[in-house]
This record gives C-alpha cells, structure tokens and sequence, in this order.
C-alpha cells in the first residue's frame, strides 16, 4: 500500500528561512507562489521576460525578477514552466547558478526521469506534483482545503529530501487532503499513460466516435452531441464523488444494463491491447523521444490536429449548444 503523509507528518520548519524561488507564473506557478507565501514562506517568483505573467505577479503583491536573478538569490528552485522549456530553462539560466546545497523542485518528473535535465550530485532534486489544475489548488488552499500531492526524491544529498518536500507540499496546501510517496518514474509513466489512454486522448476520441456514429445513423447532430458529449461531464461527477457503484445506483436500470453489457464489448481486450501497446512507449522512452522531435520541429502535428477538432462538426455543435446550457444555469 501507498505511504500517504498528512498535516501531522509534515512541517514548515525544513524549509523556514531559505528563499523558494518559483520559476513561472501560470497555472501552477501563481498558484504555489500565492499558497507557499501564504504559509509565511520566502517567496520570489522567477520570469523570462516582463510580459503579462510579470503584470499578473506584480498584481498580487510579488516583485518579479529575471530567471536568473531568482536562481542567485535563492535556496529552493521550483520548475513551473512547461516542460520542454525546462531543459532550455536549467541549462541557460539554473545550471550556471547553482550552488552546493541548493534545492530543485519539479511538479512532473519528465525532464529528470527522461535525463533532460542531469543536475550536479550536490544538490537535493524532489517532486512535489499536485493531482489538480493550478485554480483549484489555490481555489482549496485559500478555503482552507488542498488538492492531494504526490512527492518522489531523486537525489538526497542533505539527507533531508524527504522533509523539505513534504515542507514544499504542507505549504501548498497538499499535506491537508494527503501527499502520496511515489518515484519520478512512476509519477512520470502513469502521468503520461494516462493522459493518452484515458483522461485526454482514449476520453476524447471516445466521445467523438460516439457522436459521429450517431450522426453517420443519420440522428440529429444536436441530440446526438447531448446524448455522447454533454452527459460525459454529469456522470464523472458522479463517478468523482460517489465511484463507479455509486455511479451505477444513480443511473436508470435501463442505463446499468445497457453500460455493464455493451461497455465490455466496445472497450474490448483489443482496445486493452493498444493501450499496454501505448504506456509501453512511454516506458521504454520512444514517447518521449517522439514528443521531443515533434516540439523540435514546431509542433506541426499539434496544430494540424487542432485545426482539424476546431472545424468539426463536433466542436461548432458544442459552441452552440454551450450558448444554450449557459442559458439555462441559475443566476448567482
């Protein structure tokens, strides 16, 4: 079983004192900056260039600086931009500065786990990875909530590792629900095998076949974006909160029926087959090393499929349809 830490394992203390650098201020990086100085922490955030996030951080009550200038004057570097930046990132702007003893922080282990990113052996390299967009964790953490974290070591050279990762995820907010103990590799396979299969991709085309077919039968596009499309997010909540019983036990004995038997049959052992097909490439590293080409060459295939999702009749259904639900929501 999982080891999970919470509030009572965790302290502020290990990292008391020491300047945390947050590089980045989008999702996750306005909200780690807003959560860590709001438990009373050193915070500077740390920015590329003086452009809309620097306006936001000056906003809310930071004095941005430079990247560099950040990682000078820091003991804890925390990589919140994206993650094919980060290499660019460490190497022209981390790397030169860093000093015995520092700290480097990662919220998704890619760039260590696939060797992107090799930092000097005298320096302490963990994760903290909420399990939530960055809204929701500052969302729970200012209601005095948090969104569940799991944390991974990579090097522990001050043999505290440990304690200052489960300070960065006490300070977030994530020790409140629960931080799980994982590795970078997992953490990084199963993000990534997830995202693919399921969450993303397996969900997405799943939705999309359902309506197409329903239209190619010659249904109403508007019923059938309803019936394949729009119900989706009704359900995972319900699924969210209640599990896939209580998912089954809200749901008509018509729907139970129909779910258990045809469910099966769509999602078949050959579809379980392509998927253990697809988390192999990201075990073995040919994903990654695809996904690095495909950015290298400027992400042609992201914008080509972008393109084409934008133009279907999915997508301009749903834009209208939406105009319609947005009417009908009550008024705060």
């Amino acid at each position: 079983m999982a080891k999970i830490y919470t509030e009572k394992d965790a302290s502020l203390d290990p990292i008391k004192g020491k300047r945390i650098a947050v590089l980045g201020y989008g999702s996750q990086g306005r909200a780690w900056a807003l959560n860590l100085r709001d438990s009373g922490l050193d915070v500077v955030v740390g920015l590329e260039r003086q452009g809309n996030s620097w306006k936001q951080a000056e906003a809310d009550g930071f004095k941005p600086v430079l990247t560099e200038d950040a990682v000078k004057q820091s003991d804890i570097v925390i990589f919140l931009v994206p993650d094919m930046v980060q290499r660019y990132v460490y190497r022209e702007r981390v790397q030169p500065h860093l000093r015995e003893g520092m700290d480097l922080v990662f919220a998704h282990g890619f760039n260590i786990h696939y060797k992107l990113i090799e930092p000097p052996k005298t320096v302490d390299v963990y994760m903290v990875a909420p399990k939530g967009p960055g809204p929701t964790v500052r969302e729970y953490f200012v209601h005095g909530g948090g969104v569940p974290a799991l944390v991974a070591i990579h090097q522990n050279y001050s043999g505290k590792a440990l304690e200052k990762a489960l300070a960065i995820a006490k300070g977030i907010g994530a020790t409140r629900p629960g931080v799980i103990e994982t590795t970078f590799k997992e953490e990084t396979e199963t993000d990534l095998i997830g995202e693919q299969v399921d969450l993303v991709g397996g969900i997405m085309e799943l939705m999309r076949s359902a309506f197409q077919t329903l239209v190619e039968m010659g249904y109403q596009p508007e019923v059938a974006y309803f019936e394949t499309i729009n119900e989706m997010k009704m359900i995972v909540d319900i699924i969210h909160n209640k599990g896939f019983y209580g998912m089954l036990k809200a749901v008509s004995d018509t729907a139970k029926y129909g779910g258990i038997t045809v469910g099966k049959y769509v999602i078949n052992e050959d579809v379980k087959r392509r998927m253990r097909e697809a988390a192999e490439k990201v075990r073995n590293g040919k994903f990654a090393e695809e996904w690095i080409e495909e950015y290298n060459r400027g992400s042609p295939t992201i914008k080509q499929a972008l393109q084409e999702i934008q133009n279907s009749l999915e997508e301009k259904i749903g834009n209208q349809l939406r105009e319609m639900i947005e009417r009908g929501k009550p008024k705060s």
